[in-house]
């Protein structure tokens, strides 16, 4: 077993490597951007090195600069982890060259399966069923359309390198088949540094189920039954589960058997996983083979109850697989969310900033986080916005869908958007819950997934007043013998009132707060807070009583109640809003990022809600569209430009 890996990766996955990497008793070196200097996985490893710059593409994408790392540490071996180079022949080439394992499968298993056209060609011949389409290699883009034109509408472009969603899209018209396969091959040169595509048959409805396969350097090829990854926004995964509801042990075995031999069928060692498509009436089609460790692994370890990535190293290693196929256990049902640094009312924008306030939920055999940072480190528009990897266990679906939702609402973040409201409506969902996932499920419903929060109940603003006030006290407690520094509200004939103010969305609210003594009147009500730490308190008003957590953001107040995240704007008389935010005939820069495309000529009138440019942020392309009917009167920013959040980029006015 080697003694010493590097790590060619960053964040949770990481992370991830280096926790099991300790029990087993190897040291681990961490590469490291100057971006992120100080992150989780820096803090963790026993030893790391700056590889470049922030941008990807001069750090964890430097091969040269991995490898130089991995010979100066001593590193026996080479865990790339998922993303970046897990899946690049020339990575793995490098690593050879220079004497050190590269923990994943060999060279020309990557690139079988690294071209998606390549690799349809070849399931073919191994006898894997495959969804219709254009694999070919001419590349223009009358070719590429006339084979969408005789396929028929909608069909899939797909890039052919691709993979985590990027450099894909629905197509649903001739029309608009051109413009789509610019913007595909754009995102997939950006991504992938290649910007060749197929074009399939685009299904109706169908679910994405996966088969995670092993196999070892002695002859051994296993399954470790599926996973159903369905639940998609933009062709991302978002909640993966195992096993896939629904799925009889038929047609498990069937699957299980078809990725077996496409395994078999390029020579393959260590973790792969296998897609395939299968429609309602049960029929399976092949879509790629990810030669890596998938994000959603770990619910395939919390049904078999083993651990992929010592199996990982295991196997690199020249041990032979743990268990036979017969001894594989599938016990219970797992479920994994993804939580991001997004808003999803906002399309699922990006999110960036600093983690003020980060609590996970209490750690068990029911539930688990895997994740890349802790409270205070920042979300920054480098890398990909996911925060963390949150899984639970029970003994059947319906007992983990549960324990799924108790836990969403254990986990507290303050300092960026993320989608966790978003997840539980998504998992609470009626065809969730009846096991009817679709790929195509978030998008059709929509409004009811994404839609703003629900009104705070008055406990909430209750809550607030009584946690600002608790505040207030603690922060005058310097001098505790100075009656100027007293914040108890005491006056010389009787109690003092004073009326807080707070608002949600639409919703303003008016707590009239007393002092009475070391506790408080709530509207003439007795009310105590008691702290149970800096941000937890036990709030009594009246009858009533609750566990809360209160962050203050001025002027934000985050009050976390009942596995409920409430957002209140505190409105202080005394400070004021300063002058009105001018945005008429102006569109800005959402985020940091680069733009890929101006869409339209200055000059140019155009509809509301019409593509007006492309910029590039955190690994996703975005769109900033008209936001109403007018006139692009100039463009303040230019393609290849970087821009700032907040930056104007176009000159805009309104028809009138």
């Amino acid at each position: 077993m080697f003694t010493k890996i590097l790590i060619a990766n960053r964040g949770e996955i990481a992370c991830r490597i280096i926790q099991t990497c300790r029990r087993m008793g190897i040291a681990t070196v961490a590469i490291y951007s100057e971006a992120d200097a100080g992150a989780r996985h820096v803090r963790l490893a026993d030893e790391s090195f700056c590889v470049g710059p922030a941008a990807s593409r001069d750090s964890y994408l430097r091969v040269q600069h991995i490898i130089q790392a991995a010979r100066h540490s001593g590193a026996q071996a080479v865990h790339p982890g998922y993303g970046f180079l897990s899946e690049n022949d020339a990575f793995a080439d490098a690593c050879a060259e220079a004497g050190i394992v590269f923990i994943g499968p060999p060279v020309e298993s990557i690139r079988a399966m690294g071209s998606k056209s390549a690799a349809k060609t070849l399931m073919a011949g191994a006898g894997v069923p495959l969804v219709p389409g254009y694999h070919a290699e001419d590349q223009a883009p009358g070719v590429l359309q006339a084979a969408a034109d005789g396929m028929g509408y909608p069909v899939l472009i797909k890039a052919s390198a691709g993979g985590g969603g990027k450099g894909m899209r629905v197509v649903q018209s001739s029309e608009t088949f051109l413009a789509a396969l610019e913007s595909c091959q754009r995102e997939a040169r950006t991504s992938f540094g290649d910007d060749r595509v197929l074009l399939e048959k685009y299904l109706q409805q169908p679910r994405h189920v996966e088969i995670q396969v092993f196999c070892d350097q002695h002859g051994n090829t296993i399954s470790l039954n599926e996973r159903d990854c369905s639940a998609q926004r933009r062709h991302q995964k978002v909640v993966e589960e195992a096993p896939a509801p629904g799925l009889d042990a038929e047609q498990r075995a069937a699957m299980s058997r078809a990725a077996c031999d496409a395994a078999r069928a390029v020579g393959y060692v260590g973790a792969g996983t296998v897609e395939f498509i299968v429609e309602p009436g049960g029929a399976f089609y092949f879509m790629e083979m990810n030669t890596r460790l998938q994000v959603e692994h770990p619910v395939t370890e919390m049904i078999t109850g083993q651990d992929l990535v010592e199996w990982q190293l295991r196997v690199a290693a020249g041990e032979a697989l743990p268990l036979t196929q017969q001894q594989v256990p599938l016990n219970g049902h797992a479920i994994e969310a993804r939580i991001y640094a997004e808003e999803p009312e906002k399309g699922f924008l990006p999110s960036i900033g600093r983690l003020v306030h980060f609590r996970a939920p209490l750690a068990s055999p029911h539930v688990r986080l895997d994740t890349g940072v802790e409270q205070g480190d920042r979300i920054t528009p480098h890398y990909d916005p996911m925060i963390a990897k949150l899984i639970v266990w029970d003994h059947s679906r319906e007992a983990a869908i549960e324990r799924m939702l108790k836990a969403l609402g254990e986990l507290q973040i303050v300092g960026v958007g993320h989608n966790i409201a978003f997840l539980s409506r998504l998992i609470d969902h009626p065809v969730f819950r009846q096991g009817h996932v679709d790929t195509s499920l978030i998008e059709r419903a929509g409004n009811a997934l994404t839609s703003t929060p629900q009104q705070p109940p008055v406990e909430v603003f209750e809550v607030a007043a009584l946690a600002l006030a608790a505040h207030e006290r603690d922060a005058n407690a310097r001098e505790p013998h100075s009656p100027w520094d007293s914040a108890d509200g005491w006056r010389l004939n009787g109690t003092h009132h004073r009326l807080l103010a707070f608002s949600a969305g639409d919703q303003s609210v008016q707590v009239r707060l007393g002092y009475a003594g070391p506790h408080y009147l709530v509207d003439g009500v007795h009310a105590t807070l008691q702290r149970l730490s800096s941000t937890r308190s036990r709030v009594a008003v009246g009858d009533r009583s609750s566990e809360t957590t209160v962050v203050r953001l001025e002027p934000q107040v985050h009050v976390f109640l009942r596995g409920v995240h409430y957002t209140l704007t505190h409105v202080d008389p005394l400070t004021h809003a300063g002058d009105e935010e001018d945005v008429q005939g102006g569109l800005t820069a959402p985020m940091p990022g680069k733009i890929i495309a101006l869409l339209v000529d200055a000059g140019s009138k155009v509809k509301k809600g019409q593509a007006l440019l492309v910029m590039e942020a955190m690994k996703m392309e975005m769109s900033i569209v008209a936001p109403a009917d007018g006139q692009v009167l100039a463009y303040r920013c230019a393609v290849d430009g970087q821009v700032v959040e907040g930056a104007s980029l176009v000159d805009f006015e309104v028809s009138t």
